[in-house]
């Protein structure tokens, strides 16, 4: 069913690409309108990862400068029925974390040096988890098609506003329809770019919960990694808000306005789903009462961990 609402989103999306293009420049409006996005869309198909992870100053990590994270990521994956992907952190104190990628067999995960500072290994393990998920429902495509429609329709309207204004004609938009084209289609865009989100934020804690056999422990991060959002600043995604939907906690900051229309749905009513699937699963029992295997961070969310094996991460807090 959330696929079937998200094909219908998505489709929706590009209708209203093409319908402002029509309103602007008639029937070959929206053919152009068509056209752009499916050029925008080819070009975001390849590159878009790269340059996501360009924009937050992301660098790849391996087995020799972060071997725990990447230890971690690799037996999650191979729960997960999942290739490896590439792992990359960020140099940021904020703690939250994004994957990216066309399809499973070119992804990559991303975290932070503040999420390997400041939560417990089983509180990595679950976000990590989470990103993993969005990996094997193809969110990550997903979500990067729909920026992009969406940035495109508020380009779009923008042209408008120089082109379609000054029309009086049967085909043209005259001053107000241009005003209200230039406040109400990126507003209709912005909206369905959150229904997406937030659908598939839902589908991705419940699939990283079974990865990761702790739902009680992604629900955790999750208060957590709110908490402190609210608290620290993310530079790169302050300079970027459109690729906020992409990380597991909204890291806008909401001085502004970033905030008041959210792409990630409510923390407290994630948490609730997931209490509701940790009872389902027994309290780390699998439905139908076969045990949850447990990786390497089970029963070590408190223990030292020496220096270096995040990386540049530098761990502290409930590392020692």
């Amino acid at each position: 069913m959330n696929y079937f609402r998200t094909a219908i989103l998505l489709a929706g999306l590009t209708a209203l690409f093409m319908g402002v293009g029509y309103l602007i420049g008639g029937s070959g409006g929206a053919m152009v309108a068509l056209l752009i996005a499916a050029g925008m869309n080819f070009v975001a198909y390849w590159n878009a990862d790269k340059l996501v992870l360009s924009m937050h100053g992301a660098h790849e990590v391996d087995e020799r400068t972060a071997p725990e994270l990447v230890r971690m990521v690799r037996e999650l994956a191979q729960r997960g029925g999942l290739p490896m992907p590439r792992v990359y952190l960020m140099d940021n104190p904020q703690p939250n974390a994004f994957a990216t990628g066309r399809n499973p067999q070119h992804a990559a995960v991303a975290a932070t040096t503040g999420l390997l500072q400041m939560l417990s290994r089983d509180e990595i393990a679950g976000v990590i988890a989470h990103e993993l998920a969005h990996i094997k429902n193809h969110d990550t495509l997903t979500m990067t098609i729909t920026a992009t429609i969406a940035g495109a329709i508020s380009m779009l309207a923008q042209f408008g506003l120089f082109f379609g204004g000054h029309r009086d004609n049967n085909n043209g938009l005259g001053v107000i329809g241009t005003i209200a084209m230039v406040i109400l289609a990126p507003l209709a865009a912005m909206l369905v770019q959150m229904a997406i989100s937030r659908s598939r934020e839902y589908a991705a804690d419940e699939l990283g919960a079974h990865i990761s056999g702790q739902p009680e422990a992604l629900a955790s991060a999750l208060a957590r990694i709110s908490n402190a959002a609210h608290q620290i600043d993310n530079p790169s995604a302050e300079r970027n808000p459109a690729t906020a939907h992409l990380f597991i906690i909204n890291p806008l900051n909401g001085h502004g306005m970033d905030n008041l229309f959210s792409t990630h749905p409510s923390t407290q009513n994630r948490i609730a789903a997931l209490q509701q699937i940790a009872a389902a699963m027994g309290g780390g029992r699998r439905p139908g009462g076969s045990d949850v295997p447990r990786g390497p961070w089970s029963g070590g969310t408190r223990q030292s961990v020496p220096g270096g094996v995040w990386g540049n991460a530098k761990p502290r807090g409930p590392w020692g």
